[in-house]
């Protein structure tokens, strides 16, 4: 065993060494491998989407909005160059990410460097950074137009989504939330064209443009932008109540508007509705079962009270989640068997510990009878076990009270509550037990309880692999039940030393299958052995008739020979094939010991 003081000195030692390496990775460049499936490079999606969501809202803002640009033209200044060096940065970070090859995140620089090169992503970040600044030299500083290339980021804004989605817990609000985004940003870049319209037509030149920014109240940016974006809403989202176009220009405008907000209706409806139906899909799927139960209390014609206790039953389950916790198998079957048995132990295994018999077990005991721990939901005065049934499963109360009560059903003796275990004994089938594996108390569920039951089948068959823990966990039953004073320990000796004879029944059994598989091999080897042989004696025979003298002279050998000459020769072969020492089974099985002979003709012609 490992003491204290060594697993604080392994700690250590593994501490050190991995701060080692992460400083190596830090100093050396060809060590800086970025994996995309860990949280710093979904961190750093996150801020490159910021920036490209700057530059999407901003840079046609600044373009028709003049007042924006020039007021705060310092700041856009800082970041926009900040953007900028952002912009470089993600593509070294795109130039050092992984990723799988069979499998395998690959860390080669010069494979990672070319799959990026390869890709359109590449071509796209290159335009981003293409120093269309310059153009401020001829055009002015607030020309912002020539920042317009810093839009084809697009590629990062959409995978920050995407990973979003699979890593949130509520998917359905999230693409809701999405979605909204997607449609505002469609809204304010109309608005922005809008206003545009209006400046080159001229502000206030008739009733659909904007406003002449000379009229009081309507000079002002706030004004300008909210009246824009509210044109741009009531026109995409098919409202209405918007002012006429009264110009050619105008009304080409507002049919591509409508055009385009005929499509964002239909993508609100058809999206928005999609969600609400696989929002909506357990709920259904859960009201299907609740109606076909009902349809067949109907139909068997049971009584009300617990017709209206069945529905009570659903009804919990509901409120409480329970509804899907009868389905784990089905929920976790597209996981492999090793995250799979993670979750059970992340969620059983605490649970499972405080059953007594189970203590200091090996781990991968623990983990088969985890994975095979089922749920059962109790309603109130549902009776767990009742005294004198034949223990078949073990009981541990995970949520909810339950009473140990006496025949009538009126006395409490006990309540039990979250984490108590009961009726492990009863599956161990422990030799000379008084109670003869049957259950020695009434349990009665007090309210609504969530139990965890593990069937003696399921131990029993986990057990056959774990040889030691099945003798240690038959100990300690046996010390239990002495403590208790219910263990016949005559009994129990005489059928620990049958079995250190002749083994369990069990094993007889197991031993018998055996033996019985090996005869119906050899019998099946021997079956083959012989047809193989019947063929090659027909083809030697039928290899001798073509090797006989065709012109063979039988009117001489009738006269030479006093007895007739027969139309043909007819061999019989006897093969006789051993069969293996009998076997001696029960008096249910059969046993074939006979010889086998087997008999072959042949015919040769003359």
């Amino acid at each position: 065993m490992m003491t204290g003081e060594n697993e604080i000195q392994i700690k250590k030692f593994n501490f050190k060494d991995k701060s080692q390496l992460y400083w190596k990775r830090i100093i050396n460049p060809k060590e800086w491998i970025v994996d995309p499936a860990n949280n710093p490079y979904y961190y750093w999606c996150l801020f490159v989407t910021m920036v490209m969501i700057y530059n999407l809202v901003l840079v046609i803002a600044r373009c028709v909005f003049l007042d924006l640009q020039t007021r705060y033209r310092n700041v856009w200044f800082i970041l926009d160059y900040l953007g900028d060096f952002i912009y470089l940065l993600d593509i070294g970070v795109q130039l050092c990410t992984g990723y799988l090859e069979q499998g395998l995140l690959v860390n080669e620089h010069s494979k990672l460097m070319k799959a990026y090169i390869k890709t359109w992503t590449f071509k796209f970040d290159i335009i981003c950074i293409l120093p269309t600044d310059l153009l401020y030299l001829h055009f002015g500083r607030d020309w912002t137009v020539a920042r317009f290339n810093r839009l084809f980021k697009f590629s990062r804004f959409r995978e920050f989504f995407n990973r979003t989605e699979s890593r949130t817990n509520f998917p359905n609000v999230f693409r809701i939330f999405n979605l909204m985004i997607y449609i505002i940003i469609i809204i304010h870049w109309n608005a922005c064209i809008y206003f545009y319209i209006s400046l080159k037509i001229g502000l206030g030149s008739d009733g659909w443009v904007y406003k002449d920014i000379h009229e009081p109240g309507w000079d002002d940016l706030t004004t300008k932008y909210i009246y824009s974006f509210y044109w741009s809403t009531l026109t995409l989202t098919t409202i209405g109540e918007t002012p006429r176009p009264e110009r050619d220009e105008e009304y080409l405008f507002v049919v591509i508007d409508f055009m385009i907000g005929v499509l964002i209706f239909a993508t609100i409806v058809g999206d928005v509705g999609a969600m609400m139906t696989n929002a909506n899909a357990s709920r259904a799927e859960f009201r299907n079962k609740m109606d076909a139960v009902k349809r067949y209390m109907e139909l068997r014609k049971v009584r009300k009270d617990l017709e209206r206790r069945v529905i009570k039953w659903f009804d919990y389950l509901w409120i409480n989640n329970r509804h899907s916790l009868n389905e784990e198998d089905t929920i976790l079957s597209n996981l492999p068997d090793k995250l799979k048995a993670e979750i059970a132990i992340n969620v059983h295994l605490d649970t499972l510990r405080r059953v007594t018999i189970f203590k200091d077990c090996e781990p991968g005991l623990l983990v088969e009878l985890i994975l095979r721990l089922k749920l059962q939901v109790f309603s109130p005065g549902d009776y767990i076990c009742r005294k004198g049934d034949v223990g078949k499963e073990m009981y541990i109360l995970k949520r909810g009270k339950l009473n140990v009560v006496s025949e009538d059903g009126k006395t409490v003796y006990a309540t039990l509550s979250d984490g108590s275990v009961f009726g492990e004994l009863s599956i161990l089938n422990i030799p000379g037990n008084k109670t003869g594996n049957r259950r020695t108390a009434n349990v009665r569920s007090l309210g609504y309880s969530d139990v965890f039951c593990l069937s003696k089948d399921d131990l029993w068959e986990t057990l056959e692999d774990y040889p030691e823990a099945k003798k240690i966990l038959l100990e300690r039953g046996k010390e239990i039940l002495k403590k208790d004073n219910l263990l016949d320990e005559e009994v129990f000796n005489q059928v620990e030393e049958s079995q250190k004879e002749g083994g369990t029944v069990q094993e007889k059994i197991i031993d018998l299958e055996k033996k019985l598989d090996s005869l119906q091999t050899r019998f099946a080897r021997l079956l083959a052995e012989f047809t193989n042989s019947q063929y090659k004696l027909k083809r030697r025979i039928t290899a001798m008739e073509k090797k006989s003298p065709t012109n063979f002279d039988i009117s001489l050998y009738k006269k030479k020979s006093a007895y007739p000459m027969p139309s043909s020769i007819k061999i019989r072969c006897r093969l006789l094939l051993p069969i293996p020492s009998p076997v001696h089974v029960d008096a249910s099985s059969v046993a074939l010991v006979l010889p086998l002979t087997v008999y072959t003709e042949a015919v040769l012609t003359l």
